[in-house]
């Protein structure tokens, strides 16, 4: 039995098993598109470092004891660091009274013996979400890891990653899945009927993980199908009807990125590891941007906290949901304005949504020459300005104004 679960990465499948038949590196970088397998990867090295039924290369096993804990999330040796609060950033932590699921709350854990061998693994997901400081913290760890520790970075972004974290570090790239690959993975889970696998491993452009996600979450496909046609439809509309969805549109890409983001969701770490035994030892610490209402972890600029209070606008959504939906929209939103360019071209085969085809076709053939290519590049943009200070409603705004209009319309 093949002991590995990654699908469609086997050339870094095979690096992996080569670090398990001689040495693992004490630490790793995966990086790759979101949602490609780097979460599982960095899963299969943990399980062959703390594998008890077999050996080397022929790790993991998946049939021992501490394979199937590995499995579960139960591990007491298996280590995550998450991003956490508002702001969805991963945290530092205090020096006096490190809290859990920060830095130096790691730290003081890995200060502990191992509990079931002499090996530690540690999985930091979504990287590319600790700040400088955090990252400088993170680089102690690097530089002097407790014997026995191997570390795994899981980032979207090599770019943000400090050039000292990387140049400690043993490095993979992943790519986007083939689709065969995707509808083989949910064939095999048994998550999709082969039209159905065979549609979302197109709708997702092969990120694997976002295909089981909307596989898992059925009515998230319905609301990416409303989310798509609701766009085409603004393309014989006039600034007026635009403004008028823009809000509406954004609630409801929040609706599909809360399900999608559910359906993605990691198992935390076991609270009765060796995070669960410091807390009871210490006390009860106040979790890694817990519950005091002044720990926002993000600051609403003046427009922003406006744009919140607009009768149009999402209930009373914070400032990380409305940009976690905007940034949603955007990659809806992105997926039409690239179909289009496609359509306009004739490339039909290479649609992303071929359920949409003859709509595309048909907007395509409405609209000025190379209209759907030059708005792509403003959601290129977009999606930079989304992640900073930019108010995400003034951002959809002037993007439903910029939004290419039909020649028939006009």
């Amino acid at each position: 039995m093949d002991g590995f679960l990654t699908i469609g990465h086997p050339a870094a499948v095979k690096a992996v098993r080569a670090m398990l038949g001689s040495s693992v590196p004490h630490a790793l970088l995966i990086s790759g598109p979101a949602s490609v397998g780097k979460v599982s990867l960095a899963l299969d090295l943990a399980a062959g470092l703390l594998c008890s039924g077999a050996a080397g290369a022929d790790r993991p096993c998946r049939t021992c004891r501490t394979c199937r804990m590995v499995e579960h999330g139960n591990h007491p040796d298996l280590h995550w660091l998450l991003p956490t609060g508002a702001g969805q950033q991963i945290q530092v932590g205090n020096d006096d009274s490190p809290e859990p699921g920060t830095v130096r709350g790691l730290a003081a854990d890995l200060v502990l013996l191992a509990m079931e061998a002499g090996q530690r693994v540690v999985i930091v997901r979504d990287a590319q979400q600790a700040n400088e400081v955090a990252q400088n913290a993170l680089l102690k760890l690097l530089e002097e890891p407790p014997p026995g520790t191997t570390i795994i970075l899981c980032t979207d972004d090599e770019e943000v990653m400090l050039p000292t974290i990387k140049s400690r570090c043993a490095r993979l790239r992943l790519g986007t899945v083939a689709i065969p690959d995707t509808e083989r993975l949910l064939s095999d889970r048994g998550l999709a009927d082969p039209p159905t696998a065979a549609r979302l491993a197109r709708l997702t452009g092969g990120r694997a993980g976002l295909a089981v996600a909307y596989a898992v979450a059925p009515d998230a496909v319905t609301i990416r199908g409303e989310l798509a046609r609701s766009l085409l439809d603004l393309l014989a509309a006039g600034p007026a009807a635009r403004l008028a969805a823009a809000r509406l549109l954004q609630a409801r890409a929040g609706d599909l990125a809360a399900q999608l983001e559910q359906a993605l969701a990691v198992p935390p770490p076991d609270p009765e590891g060796a995070a669960g035994r410091r807390g009871k030892a210490r006390g009860a610490a106040k979790p890694a941007g817990g519950d005091d209402p002044t720990d926002t972890g993000e600051t609403a600029s003046a427009a922003e906290a406006d744009a919140a209070d607009t009768p149009d606008s999402p209930a009373k959504a914070t400032a990380k949901d409305r940009r976690r939906s905007t940034a949603q929209l955007l990659e809806i939103w992105r997926d039409i304005a690239r179909d289009l360019v496609l359509a306009e071209r004739g490339a039909r085969r290479t649609v992303r949504d071929p359920a949409l085809l003859e709509e595309l076709e048909a907007a395509a053939r409405d609209l000025p020459p190379g209209a759907a290519a030059t708005f792509l590049s403003r959601i290129a943009e977009a999606d930079g300005l989304v992640k900073g200070n930019v108010t995400p409603e003034l951002l959809l705004d002037v993007l439903l104004l910029a939004w290419p209009r039909r020649r028939a319309a006009a």
